[in-house]
């Protein structure tokens, strides 16, 4: 079956300089032109995954769940030559929740993507832990589609409690999958602002999961050049990634 480019990429809501990176995020996302992206921190008021979703030639169909506050939380694009079925929100505590979309692609196959945003705290690994596990233990309760993709910030390291636990349901890391090893940093990307999160040390937070027939062609970091003649902005304090997936019969 042809492939799908599945990406991920937190977008820092409308903090760091949000009006000098929205032309970057635009910009990147008009080069990239997912199928479907799973975006964290969006501050639904301002509209701000249907600016990304603008750039570019495709058009895209956007889903939200709220996380903490009604206007703010995660959003799925997906191309609008995709159906889908109804999405569903689940609540992770921490001001935090996940968001389930079933879609079929125009060559009949079917996916469950699904994005999230695990709790921030460094020293919470626990808290990851126990999210991760309810996230897995809803998705388990959705036999279908089978084939599954979960994507976001999970806020923990290769090392953390989270990670073991996703490995351990049988989810995939894209990238490593497609590498050998997770990208060195996808936070802090570089960039240089006032009040920009400095708690923690830089590495990798960010995950293309996949789980069920899907082969993975490859993985690679995006959403990371900084602007012309400044290196110290970038289109958002994260790094994102994209995966070339090939849904399996």
């Amino acid at each position: 079956m042809p492939s799908i480019l599945a990406a991920t990429l937190n977008i820092r809501n409308i903090a760091d300089r949000w009006p000098e990176r929205l032309p970057l995020l635009v910009a990147d996302m008009a080069a990239l032109q997912p199928d479907v992206i799973g975006l964290q921190e969006v501050v639904f008021a301002v509209q701000q995954d249907r600016l990304l979703g603008a750039g570019g030639e495709a058009r895209y169909a956007a889903h939200r769940a709220w996380a903490g506050r009604p206007e703010y939380g995660n959003s799925i694009l997906v191309r609008e030559t995709a159906s889908t079925d109804a999405p569903e929100r689940l609540d992770l505590g921490h001001n935090r929740s996940a968001l389930w979309l079933p879609i079929r692609w125009p060559d009949g196959a079917r996916v469950a993507f699904v994005v999230t945003h695990l709790h921030h705290e460094v020293p919470d690994e626990a808290i990851r832990k126990e999210q991760a596990r309810a996230l897995l233990g809803w998705l388990a309760s959705k036999p279908e589609p089978v084939a599954r993709i979960v994507v976001g910030d999970f806020n923990a390291e290769p090392e953390e409690p989270a990670y073991a636990t996703m490995l351990a349901a049988g989810f995939r890391s894209a990238h490593r999958e497609a590498t050998g090893a997770e990208p060195a940093v996808t936070w802090p990307s570089g960039i240089q602002a006032p009040g920009m999160d400095t708690d923690g040390e830089p590495g990798c937070l960010d995950y293309v999961w996949v789980a069920g027939p899907i082969a993975v062609e490859s993985c690679r970091v995006v959403f990371d050049r900084p602007a012309v003649g400044d290196p110290s902005l970038y289109p958002s304090d994260h790094f994102g990634l994209a995966a070339r997936l090939r849904i399996e019969a």
